[in-house]
């Protein structure tokens, strides 16, 4: 798979099937994602690699929170920015229709955020989650960093095969996480990273993307 096709194929899958990702898999993964650029070669990630029962455990806890109604933790970053206007508000109110009316949830379904929450603390089945945490003393650039490390790590899992789903929603949980990981108070979530093989059977509905002209200006060329 050439990094076009991996780039292409690339989308947040958002039902796996239970089969296991082996471990050489992801240590060659992560070890090829090492190469991702970061300013000043900080390499700020510090990423937590969980599956088996130590997994199963997390999603059982933080299913159970979400079934209960819980709000989840206080966040410590904002998810998006307030006051989002056209055309970003555009963009997210067609990609989450579309998105949960997939997963069987429709719009004006009182149980929706209980529903959306009890979908993504179970990962969506996936059998492995990576969890990306940075220093809390890094800034916007190694923030940044991060997403570009993300990033190759999902586009080199297409290449072994693999689909993956980001997950901010783990940050709502984020007590929980910390718990099962061991992670210290010194490191921030950013994220979760749902990965393993794509269920069969499940439709494909990969969001739309708004054209070129509206995000590309050439200038001198």
């Amino acid at each position: 798979m050439d990094v076009y096709e991996a780039v292409d194929s690339r989308r947040a899958v958002r039902a796996f099937s239970d089969e296991p990702v082996p471990k050489d898999v992801l240590e060659r993964v992560l070890a090829a994602a090492a190469r991702a650029p970061s300013s000043g070669n900080l390499q700020p990630w510090h990423v937590y690699v969980v599956a088996g029962e130590p997994l199963a455990e997390l999603k059982r806890r933080a299913t159970a929170r979400a079934l209960a109604g819980d709000p989840g933790d206080e966040r410590e970053y904002p998810m998006y920015p307030s006051g989002l206007a056209s055309p970003y508000l555009d963009r997210f109110a067609a990609a989450a229709a579309q998105r949960y009316k997939a997963l069987g949830i429709e719009r004006d379904d009182p149980d929706r955020p209980m529903k959306i929450g009890a979908l993504n603390a179970q990962a969506f089945g996936a059998p492995v989650v990576l969890f990306c945490y940075l220093d809390r003393t890094m800034g916007p650039g190694q923030w940044g960093d991060a997403g570009m490390y993300l990033q190759t790590v999902m586009l080199l899992l297409r290449a072994e095969g693999l689909h993956s789903c980001p997950q901010v929603m783990w940050t709502m949980c984020r007590r929980t996480v910390s718990q099962t990981v061991g992670a210290d108070d010194g490191l921030i979530l950013f994220c979760g990273v749902a990965v393993g093989f794509e269920k069969d059977g499940v439709p494909q509905l990969p969001a739309g993307r708004a054209d070129m002209a509206e995000t590309v200006s050439f200038i001198g060329m």
